[in-house]
Order: C-alpha cells, then sequence, then structure tokens
C-alpha cells in the first residue's frame, strides 16, 4: 500500500511539472526530466533495470518488441524517445497529459488512412533529430514470442534514411524467466496489470539495445522481418 501511495504522488509530481514547469523547458531538459520521471518510476514499482547495448547517437528510429505500458517507461528511463502510441491512451484519465507532454504521436488504429499521416508525422520529426520510438507488432504480447511486425512506419526511416535501431525488451521475475505480471495483454485493465506488478517478485526489465542500421533504399518488408529476426535471435539468447 505504501508503494502505491508513492506512485500515486510520483504520477501528480510528474503532472505539476508538466502543467507548471514544461513550457519554460528546452528539448534537451525536457528529455532529461522525462529519462529522471521514468527511472524514478521504476524504482518506486521496485523494477531492476538492466540495459545492454549503447544508443545511437542522434536521429534515429527505435524499433521495440512490445508487452507492456512499462516499456514506454523502461525506455524512458535510458533513451527519451516521442512514442507512436495508440490514440486511446488520449482518453485515460491524468495519464494521457503525462505522455502527451513526451511529444507523443498518436494514431487510429481503426482508420487504414491514419497510417499514412503518421508516417509522415515520423518523418518530419526524424528530420528535425528527433528519437523516435516504435512498436511494430502492433499490439502487446505476453512476451514469449514476437508478433508479425507491420512495416508501414518504417516508410519513414527509410525516406529520410534514418537509422533504425532495434531494442529487445524482457521481463523477468523470481518465478519466471519470462514474466506473466508484466504483461499487459487482453482484456488486463491498466489498474490490474499495476496490481499485478507490485505484486510481482524481484521484477526487472531488460532493455537490449542492438546495433543500429542503414535504410539508404531498404525494402519496408525485408527491414521489418530483419529487424524481428534480430531481436528474437537476441531475446533467445536471455532464456
Amino acid at each position: 500500500m505504501v508503494r502505491l501511495v508513492r506512485l500515486v504522488l510520483h504520477v501528480l509530481h510528474g503532472l505539476a511539472i508538466v502543467l507548471l514547469r514544461f513550457d519554460r523547458l528546452d528539448a534537451p531538459a525536457r528529455r532529461e526530466r522525462v529519462r529522471w520521471w521514468s527511472l524514478k518510476l521504476l524504482r518506486l514499482l521496485d523494477i531492476e533495470l538492466i540495459v545492454g547495448g549503447t544508443p545511437r547517437p542522434g536521429a534515429k528510429l527505435y524499433v521495440a518488441n512490445h508487452i507492456s505500458w512499462l516499456d514506454i517507461v523502461a525506455i524512458n528511463a535510458v533513451s527519451p524517445a516521442r512514442f507512436v502510441s495508440k490514440a486511446e491512451v488520449k482518453r485515460w484519465p491524468l495519464i494521457h497529459r503525462l505522455v502527451s507532454a513526451a511529444d507523443t504521436l498518436y494514431i487510429e488504429r481503426e482508420r487504414r488512412r491514419d497510417a499514412m499521416r503518421v508516417v509522415h508525422q515520423v518523418a518530419d520529426a526524424l528530420r528535425a533529430g528527433d528519437t523516435v520510438a516504435v512498436f511494430p507488432e502492433g499490439t502487446t504480447s505476453d512476451g514469449t514470442a514476437l508478433l508479425p511486425f507491420h512495416a508501414n512506419i518504417l516508410q519513414a526511416a527509410i525516406a529520410t534514411e534514418a537509422p533504425v535501431q532495434p531494442i529487445a525488451l524482457r521481463y523477468s521475475d523470481a518465478d519466471h524467466a519470462v514474466s506473466r505480471a508484466a504483461a499487459y495483454v487482453g482484456d488486463t485493465s491498466l489498474v490490474q496489470s499495476l496490481w499485478w506488478v507490485v505484486c510481482a517478485r524481484s521484477l526487472q526489465v531488460r532493455v537490449g539495445f542492438l546495433p543500429a542500421e542503414g535504410t539508404r533504399h531498404a525494402d519496408r518488408r525485408a527491414l521489418a522481418q530483419g529487424l524481428a529476426d534480430r531481436i528474437a535471435a537476441h531475446l533467445s539468447t536471455l532464456h
């Protein structure tokens, strides 16, 4: 219970920063605030962060497997990025203010044409020197295996010749090599997911930054498959 109270206070503190100070901070200062807030959230949840590899400097597209809402927190705790997120997040009470303050790009998954709009937004962000992060699976898995990667948004990196850097995410706990507590799948609610995370014993998240690769003249479907293969191969070494 004490941990949950601290968590609520941390969220409220984040909202206060967003509402009262964010407008006065430049981009590097905002990213540092996001990194600090995310790292502290993991600590409050008693989640150990284990980082492998090195984030590539400069503009890039992060491509990661997707297991939980914690994925965004874990990546931001190391290397803050602008995430492409489902539009439903804008309806989450309070949380949406934090997510939007991090310059999140929202996509309406039910509208096929909306994907092209987001591709253009991601391309503009990459040209501006930003780091953008996407989850090509399009939804969360239970962490035991990857779902097929969708290639559409990768076109933004190809069009701007921005490098892509795959990120392999894996959650484990005292009882499971692949933690069930972290998986945010099916009809699980955010509150229920949070409770499972808080109750997990010795929860760890591994964030593996694999070497970046160029995208010049790449075929987006081949690129998507190659990135999925690299992430899967890395995750197989963690068992």
